[in-house]
């Protein structure tokens, strides 16, 4: 068949069901509007879970540990071993904090002021605050801070709480997987019971279609098109849905922060995700059709 023919009855069938549709428009708008709300919840899910992360520093404050020097150790030598540090390739970050910076920080705080100024000399050590490189798992962390030596006389690391922290969004991830399994099902399941029924209905033009001599493929191709416009309208139904919840949330949440002093900020639907939304919508639409159409269609055959 010529390419330009095949294209023309495509776009064609194309305009024909939206067409369709658009006469339809309570029961279209409708289906259109639960399968949006089925697939802005997974959607809403995911954003979710990303600002989580965002809100534990992707990982990155809570998996600082700090190496406390020996007494006695010279600024120099301390500064040298910071650098020396964050040459290192497991090393994304060394911040030094001298003995006088954290007794001046001390000094600051009033309640402890007074002990501080009775102290005859400045117990602190120097600090060095490491902050691994990104990618690091526990396990290679562990090994970095086995691996100082001296003048590094202890290394505080809360590896428990990194295990916690990881295995908590593993398993908030788990279930948005999970949730968007069940609820693309949900749409597959939905569509294909449209478009049973519009099968029901067109059944005597079916018929006639058939006996006339039109192939399966031509029977076929306004359900399939049908699927796929209600994926697609489904699919900007749950971005709006998603994009108006996220702005609803937007100023209370700053407002919260804000009264927490916290620099938190709700991060909106990023273009990734909503391209693999509306994917999924059409994915799930054109599935859904064509359950139905490879079920139904050819159980209707022309009487003679």
């Amino acid at each position: 068949m010529n390419p330009a023919r095949w294209l023309q009855r495509h776009l064609q069938t194309a305009l024909g069901t939206l067409g369709t549709l658009s006469r339809q428009p309570v029961a279209t708008g409708l289906t259109v509007l639960v399968i949006g709300m089925a697939l802005a919840l997974p959607a809403a899910l995911h954003v979710l879970v990303q600002n989580a992360r965002l809100a534990a520093g992707s990982f990155e404050d809570v998996r600082d540990f700090s190496a406390y020097l020996a007494q006695g150790t010279a600024l120099v030598q301390a500064e040298a071993l910071a650098r020396e540090l964050e040459a290192r390739d497991e090393v994304g970050a060394v911040t030094l904090i001298s003995a006088e910076d954290a007794l001046e920080e001390l000094r600051a705080d009033p309640g402890i002021a007074t002990l501080i100024l009775a102290l005859e000399r400045n117990p602190l050590p120097h600090t060095l605050v490491i902050r691994p490189a990104e990618g690091l798992d526990n396990a290679a962390i562990q090994a970095l801070a086995d691996s100082l030596g001296p003048p590094v006389e202890m290394v505080r690391l809360d590896m428990d709480w990194l295990g916690r922290l990881a295995a908590l969004f593993d398993v908030l991830r788990r279930a948005v997987l999970l949730a968007m399994l069940l609820l693309v099902s949900a749409v597959v399941i939905i569509i294909g019971n449209t478009i049973r029924l519009e099968i029901q209905n067109r059944r005597q033009d079916i018929e006639v279609m058939k006996l006339l001599g039109a192939t399966d493929g031509f029977v076929r191709r306004p359900f399939l098109y049908l699927g796929l416009w209600y994926g697609l309208l489904g699919g900007l139904v749950a971005l709006i849905v998603l994009l108006t919840g996220l702005a609803a949330l937007g100023g209370p949440l700053d407002r919260l922060a804000a009264l927490y002093g916290s620099g938190l900020r709700l991060t909106g639907l990023d273009g990734r995700t909503a391209l693999g939304l509306l994917l999924c919508s059409l994915a799930a639409g054109t599935g859904g059709a064509l359950l139905a159409v490879s079920r139904h269609l050819a159980a209707i055959q022309p009487r003679v």
